[in-house]
């Protein structure tokens, strides 16, 4: 870890249909190399909301910060401008560019045979079928990690994924970009075409969706890379 930041904090950002508790098994060990670690919380209803709540978890830290974004978070983390922040790394996420849509990138390409079909509801959110945990989101995590997924998991609105994303922070801000080698969400073809658009450091790993649930430790080796 660079000297210069044993100061920082990591601040970890979920993507849909999750919470905070996603960063279980990845924030100790951050914490026993020095780091300080914060899991924010956003509210997964537009991608403006979701950077301004970002922005205030941000005002909360002190010195040099590193975002960490799973999926959909890699729009907001890109959002969420603050000259303190020093990396970004991204998981298995989505890096739209100025004026693009998380859509726009989410099916720049088809998706994978297993897949889940999502629809909206009457409210325009969008929920994740229980079974798609198993087929997609995580398809290597334990049954009682995937209960313990769709019992907890919270929405995400139509608007996140349709609004336009404001000029990223990536054009000027180091990034890492993990690369799920078997996502069955985000096709890894889509992953290094955002990864290599946005000149990032890539690791590139034989995990799932999700790896902080089923490879934490591959994920805590990016975040270490990047502080």
């Amino acid at each position: 870890m660079n000297s210069s930041l044993q100061n920082a904090t990591v601040v970890l950002v979920h993507g849909a249909w999750a919470d905070g508790s996603c960063w279980t098994n990845v924030i100790l060990p951050l914490r026993h190399q020095g780091l300080q670690v914060t899991a924010a919380p956003i509210p997964l209803t537009s991608l403006t909301d979701d950077a301004a709540a970002l922005r205030r978890v941000i005002e909360r830290t002190t010195g040099p910060v590193i975002l960490v974004g799973h999926a959909y978070a890699g729009a907001v983390i890109a959002a969420a401008h603050d000259d303190r922040v020093k990396s970004l790394v991204y998981i298995a996420a989505l890096a739209p560019d100025e004026g693009e849509t998380v859509a726009d990138v989410f099916y720049r390409t088809a998706p994978h045979p297993k897949a889940p079909q999502l629809a909206p509801d009457a409210h325009g959110l969008i929920w994740m079928p229980e079974e798609g945990f198993g087929c997609a989101v995580a398809h290597k995590a334990s049954p009682d990690q995937l209960a313990i997924m769709a019992a907890v998991q919270r929405p995400i609105a139509v608007q996140c994924i349709q609004e336009k994303a404001p000029a990223p922070a990536w054009r000027k801000t180091p990034t890492w970009y993990f690369v799920a080698e078997e996502d069955r969400m985000i096709i890894p073809e889509t992953q290094r075409f955002m990864a290599t658009r946005m000149g990032s450091t890539i690791r590139s790993h034989r995990v799932d969706h999700t790896p902080m649930y089923t490879a934490p430790e591959l994920v805590v080796d990016v975040i270490l890379e990047a502080a």
